[in-house]
């Protein structure tokens, strides 16, 4: 009986034991000024910020974190409260933080070329945001004024960044987090709309196809370096070239998010349908009339390869969950709503909007273009 009770806890000590093992990265350091409080290490996914470990901090603000070891490099943030240090782990390093609560965005101190290089940036941000901000709340000048101000404070910003951390090491995870910074939610790079910017865009793709080819966020930059080149493609202008066996690959930029049941769905499995891509809100008072004019588009098309990718940007995720599981195509959600990367880089200005994915995987038509939209799958499907 004796051999028997032990036996259980040795069983117990080996996973542990195992777990302990398996390959992870640390994070460890000191915050002061933050006693009590909880410091938390996210993963800053594409597509969500994801809790990876926490700690209550003591007077002494010193802490130890840790997270399994990424596949491919990978961005995460420690938080406390509002207070955000955004890093990059590569492999099973140990990185090493200080910071004061008073300052903790600005005024730590952190491990490595590139958190170093991290952190210039995260600081030039800041202080490009609060510039634009002391414009709107000192009234002095006219709204024209302010926007010309800011257009030469976002262009003085650009040249620097693209200079010093893009063009000049555009292989360099830095070049990649240089390039989703924002002010205003917006982009400060416009991987859609401007040229110079997205020549930026397709430097960090080429490096990082011949870094982590197999990387999701190296299928998404690449497309999105590819539908940028298309959207300001000019007479006789020089492009990034971007590796040919690539080319045919891209279309859709992908959006991997999570269904009502858990589970995470991507756009591009889908490849081989005809896809409507639908952003929108459950909880706007038009989305019941047009789910019910969709689930008739759906019901009549789907046995043809039709299929609905719909995205939520409801912030009430029970209310998302309830009104998604009467839905028979695919339902996701965002949890960071109006904030949603996504909404950027599907250039996004209104809710509901749709795009038409065709069984290539490739963007075929946006809602302000499609004047009969089930003609137009129809013709998508070949009937």
């Amino acid at each position: 009986m004796k051999n028997k009770s032990i036996l259980p806890l040795l069983c117990l000590l080996a996973v542990l034991s195992a777990c302990e093992q398996e390959p992870h990265f640390t994070i460890t350091g000191q915050i002061t000024g933050a006693d009590d409080k909880t410091l938390y290490l996210e993963e800053a996914g594409i597509s969500s910020i994801t809790p990876i470990d926490s700690v209550e901090l003591g007077k002494q603000g010193t802490f130890t974190l840790k997270g399994r070891r990424p596949q491919y490099p990978e961005f995460y943030r420690l938080r406390v409260e509002g207070n955000i240090i955004n890093l990059a782990v590569d492999s099973t390093e140990t990185i090493r933080v200080e910071a004061d609560l008073k300052d903790m965005p600005t005024g730590y101190t952190i491990e490595g070329e590139t958190n170093r290089k991290i952190k210039e940036l995260a600081v030039k941000q800041i202080k490009l945001q609060a510039d634009i901000d002391r414009l709107y709340s000192g009234r002095t000048l006219a709204p024209y004024q302010i926007q010309d101000s800011i257009e030469t404070m976002v262009t003085r910003y650009k040249n620097d960044v693209k200079a010093n951390y893009i063009f000049s090491a555009p292989n360099t995870l830095y070049a990649y987090f240089a390039l989703f910074q924002r002010v205003n939610n917006t982009l400060i790079l416009d991987p859609l709309g401007n040229a110079d910017d997205v020549r930026c865009f397709g430097a960090v793709a080429t490096s990082f196809e011949q870094l982590y080819p197999h990387s999701i966020r190296t299928t998404n930059l690449r497309n999105l370096a590819l539908r940028g080149m298309r959207s300001t493609r000019a007479p006789r202008r020089k492009e990034i070239a971007l590796p040919s066996d690539k080319i045919n690959e891209a279309g859709v930029i992908d959006i991997a998010l999570k269904d009502q049941n858990g589970h995470e769905r991507r756009l591009t499995d889908l490849k081989g349908k005809v896809v409507m891509l639908d952003f929108t809100i459950y909880g706007n008072e038009e989305s019941p009339a047009r789910n019910m004019m969709l689930r008739e588009l759906y019901d009549k098309y789907k046995g043809s390869g039709f299929e609905i990718f719909q995205v939520s940007l409801d912030e009430n995720e029970h209310y998302w969950k309830t009104a998604a599981d009467n839905l028979p195509w695919i339902c996701v959600r965002d949890p960071r709503g109006a904030y949603s990367t996504y909404l950027q880089l599907y250039n996004v200005g209104r809710l509901p909007t749709y795009y038409l994915v065709n069984r290539a995987n490739e963007l075929s038509a946006r809602q302000e273009n499609v004047k009969d939209l089930e003609a137009e799958i129809r013709k998508q499907l070949g009937n």
